[in-house]
């Protein structure tokens, strides 16, 4: 089982969202993941993601209101096999832990994910439409490939 963490500065608006439309890519596609996410700061450590997070994935018919933010850790580049970055300062805090047997990426490959903390509801849906088409590139990408494996 391949096992996912996806990754932004406080994990309360880009990285619930990265989480739940990554787990939900993969039920539709049958492919076993396990998902988490985390922030590169502790600032909201066992927070729930924020409101308009949760208004956008709810408009979608996606909870993710049981979600809590929790800080990205030196443990996680050995314990996920994948690591998705929501932007370039994301990639290089990760990196800066050190070295793990993780592939740690950008999520939306090529593209930094705006932060739509201090932006209006277009900010979040924006966010949503970007994660939304790359999630289904990563799951169907490791969907080829668990195939291709059997």
């Amino acid at each position: 089982m391949k096992h996912v963490l996806v990754v932004c500065l406080g994990n309360i608006c880009r990285s619930p969202i990265g989480e739940g439309l990554i787990r939900h890519h993969a039920g539709i596609a049958g492919l076993s993941l396990q998902v988490d996410s985390a922030g590169t700061s502790g600032l909201h450590a066992h927070e729930p993601p924020d409101i308009r997070s949760q208004e956008v994935m709810l408009q979608h018919k996606l909870d993710i209101g049981n979600q809590r933010s929790r800080q990205l850790t030196t443990h996680d580049l050995n314990r996920f096999d994948v690591i998705l970055v929501m932007d370039h300062e994301n990639l290089k805090e990760a990196q800066a832990l050190g070295n793990g047997d993780a592939d740690i990426e950008l999520f939306v490959t090529g593209q930094n994910v705006p932060d739509p903390y201090y932006g209006g509801e277009q900010g979040f849906k924006q966010v949503y439409e970007m994660l939304d088409r790359a999630a289904a590139e990563w799951v169907s990408s490791w969907s080829r490939s668990q195939h291709a494996n059997t």
